[in-house]
């Protein structure tokens, strides 16, 4: 079975889009996804886009607005994939699943989504729908307010994080200031992010809007091929291990201060790729709040149960540290469009593998891990990739 890599990228900018619709966000990742790759619509065997929707936007059937998009793609078979925040690789896997059963030799994978198109009221209803709406369906604060109570959970077990809250914020927006994508390139600094002010006030529980990922409109794009490609701009990038692993949707069947799932995730992914962490040079993890960042450190075997700040606090995780995570901004500062998330976060391990990350460049980057979660680590996504 042959490996799939990824032979070229896109990525619109992130943020409040409204003069721009679906169709222009598609064009403007899939175009210089393909002319990376050196290729042109019509040489695809395939298009896999994700879109959670919700109610962001009228138009559904998501698989369709390939077509409208670019007219060349009529007849090219197109799908829709969703499975909350992890949408965008959920859509990467069914390509991928594609791509390895010989059924297809080059596809696009696309992400978008526009979420600036409802009150910030009817926004928090949609995302709750990421929730167990059973028993979750009316948390104060929408789905902050989910991850609130995992804060305050995880306060009251092993003591006030807030120092490291602030500083997994601070280093996030220190890093998206040299994302050219990035919704938010401002250095908020860590006393900004630790002080509760006006201007950074609590949302839910111990989170402060600081803490928060930003409600972003914007679209990225992959260009994936079965085998390395003479005719692409950049070199491509392959997988050595992809895992899915999946938990309970109700935080009420299990430990909130754990994410069991990614835990699985990340040990079945580095055993499968024969990594260690140590073979990492860095990590682009789904902070869509600080706190799930803190977990995660956890997760992926950084720092035991309880003990995640210290990761934060010892400098393991920032630029200059031992395994920079988020070198990009994360979903803190690069903002988090649910559809696109999951394939912007590859785009970014993608330019790092290359040498094209620019001013977000890490030194010596050879292998780098992807992982994106749907929902509070319901649906755990984890890549270990590497230059071909």
């Amino acid at each position: 079975m042959q490996t799939p890599h990824i032979i070229g990228w896109g990525h619109t900018p992130f943020g409040k889009l409204d003069a721009i619709d679906l169709e222009q966000l598609f064009r403007d990742c899939t175009f210089p996804a393909l002319a990376l790759a050196g290729l042109e619509p019509q040489d695809l065997d395939g298009v896999f886009i994700g879109t959670f929707n919700g109610g962001f936007v009228p138009q559904d059937f998501g698989g369709a607005i390939a077509g409208v998009a670019i007219p060349e793609l009529r007849f090219t078979p197109s799908v829709r994939m969703e499975n909350a925040c992890a949408t965008g690789s959920a859509a990467i896997w069914a390509a991928l699943d594609a791509l390895e059963s010989g059924r297809m030799k080059r596809v696009l994978v696309v992400g978008y989504e526009k979420m600036n198109t409802l009150p910030s009221q009817q926004i928090g209803e949609v995302l709750l729908k990421c929730s167990y709406v059973k028993e979750e369906g009316d948390t104060p604060g929408g789905f902050a307010g989910v991850f609130g109570k995992i804060a305050s959970g995880y306060f009251e077990r092993f003591g006030d994080q807030s120092d490291a809250l602030a500083s997994i914020s601070a280093k996030n927006h220190r890093n998206g200031v040299n994302n050219p994508y990035a919704h938010m390139k401002r250095d908020l600094g860590f006393d900004f992010c630790r002080t509760p002010s006006d201007k950074n006030p609590f949302v839910a529980g111990p989170l402060k809007r600081s803490d928060c990922s930003l409600v972003s409109d914007g679209a990225a794009a992959l260009v994936l091929s079965t085998e390395p490609s003479s005719s692409a701009q950049v070199p491509a990038i392959r997988w050595r291990s992809r895992t899915q692993v999946n938990d309970f949707l109700p935080l009420s069947r299990r430990d909130p201060t754990r994410f069991e799932g990614a835990t699985r995730a990340w040990a079945k992914g580095l055993d499968t790729s024969q990594s260690s962490l140590g073979d990492l040079q860095f990590v682009e993890t789904h902070d869509c709040f600080t706190i799930a960042e803190l977990l995660e450190y956890e997760a992926m075997g950084l720092a035991p149960h309880g003990q995640g700040a210290r990761v934060i606090l010892d400098g393991v995780s920032t630029m200059a540290g031992s395994l920079p995570i988020n070198p990009s901004g994360g979903l803190k500062s690069r903002g988090h469009p649910i559809g696109a998330t999951g394939v912007s976060q590859h785009v970014m391990a993608a330019m790092q593998l290359s040498g094209t990350a620019g001013n977000m460049q890490v030194a010596n980057a050879r292998r780098g891990a992807v992982f994106n979660m749907g929902g509070a680590a319901v649906a755990n996504y984890l890549s270990i990739l590497e230059a071909a």
